[in-house]
């Protein structure tokens, strides 16, 4: 009997549904699949692409002619290429110059403590050219400095002579880590005297000259250089070169030469050098190097130590003060500390190339290709 009753009601949900009208129908369909379209995803977004125009707003623009010209440098001298390995350029050259022109005089007039009227002046450039090539470095730099002073009554006298040529090569294995070589060649321009023997020095008394002594270092270590103001350079494997070009001064006893006539001794041991700047406070730096070097082949705790330590105060973009410190021991050449120090006041020039960024004129040190 239940089974009666069902196929009974069974029957009467369909007549029911034939009843309905076919427009009602139709309209109910139309209701659902618009449903179904607003709320399953598209699974193939390619079938009705659309374009949407997306406008570009650039925080820094660079714009680099195909020349670009030499101009002022405002900001301070890079001293490591640690901003230069970290661009995101894969090739890139960078260079800097700085042109010093220092001067101090002295003048007296019925001045009853006495004194000479003098004046000296002092000349130094240093350039920079480095060049980076993905994790491949190559610093270049070049120091150059003569300086004089002249007095009433006495003939000038050099207050400063170098000649400072570096080429460093470095490989970036991570962690502010390179491996690195290069060499350094240290020399002076013009004869050297020592005027508290000899006040009226001639040609034949003197004691230095161009490559008279030369020193040439070259070695193989790493460096590390966290910081743009920070680097340290270990070559344990360094070749040190003493260059005695002059006859005169081929005498035994002199720079380390064992015996006379000798031009050149060579040496073998490990380089340590330090690189630091301070920005004591603005416009004011503080820029410090030491090298240390020790034979491995002749009295290694006899450590040949070279320092130079260098206060530049800017009082504008032309104007600059600059005290400089240098301290040398080494046993060859004399068992004593040997020190020099200068201070005067002058002009600067430095150089990079230039750029424009949020309408505001800067001069930026690096090159694009």
């Amino acid at each position: 009997m239940k089974k009666v009753l069902l196929v009974i009601f069974g029957l009467m949900l369909v007549g029911l549904h034939a009843q309905i009208r076919p427009d009602v129908r139709r309209k109910i369909d139309s209701i659902a699949q618009k449903k179904w379209e607003a709320t399953t995803p598209d699974m193939d977004s390619l079938e009705n692409p659309k374009l949407v125009n997306l406008e570009a707003h650039f925080k820094d623009t660079l714009v680099i002619k195909s020349k670009v010209p030499i101009t002022m440098f405002v900001e301070d001298a890079p001293i490591t290429p640690y901003n230069l390995m970290r661009l995101k350029e894969p090739r890139r050259w960078f260079y800097y110059g700085q042109n010093n022109l220092v001067f101090n005089q002295s003048s007296f007039s019925n001045w009853n403590s006495g004194g000479d009227n003098n004046v000296g002046v002092i000349g130094k450039i240093n350039y920079i050219f480095n060049y980076r090539n993905g994790k491949h470095f190559l610093e270049n730099n070049i120091k150059l400095g003569y300086g004089f002073v002249s007095t009433r009554g006495e003939a000038a006298r050099k207050t400063d002579d170098y000649i400072n040529l570096m080429t460093n090569y470095g490989y970036d294995i991570g962690k502010d880590f390179y491996l690195s070589t290069g060499f350094q060649l240290l020399t002076q321009f013009a004869p050297g005297y020592n005027y508290a023997n000899t006040p009226d020095p001639v040609f034949n008394d003197r004691i230095s000259r161009f490559m008279s002594p030369g020193y040439l270092n070259v070695g193989l270590g790493i460096s590390y250089n966290p910081r743009e103001n920070f680097q340290v350079i270990f070559r344990p494997m360094n070749g040190k070169f003493t260059i005695v070009a002059d006859k005169l001064l081929q005498t035994a006893g002199r720079y380390g030469l064992d015996e006379d006539g000798q031009w050149i001794k060579s040496d073998l041991g490990a380089l340590l050098n330090v690189l630091y700047r301070w920005q004591i406070i603005e416009n004011i730096n503080f820029t410090n190097q030491i090298n240390f070097f020790s034979s491995y082949i002749s009295h290694p705790e006899r450590v040949d130590i070279i320092y130079n330590g260098t206060i530049e105060l800017k009082f504008n973009k032309f104007i600059t003060a600059l005290v400089g410190l240098d301290v040398t021991y080494d046993h060859d050449q004399i068992q004593k500390l040997q020190m020099k120090q200068t201070l005067g006041v002058g002009f600067a020039y430095n150089f990079g190339f230039e750029h424009k960024e949020k309408s505001k004129k800067f001069i930026k040190p690096f090159i694009t290709n």
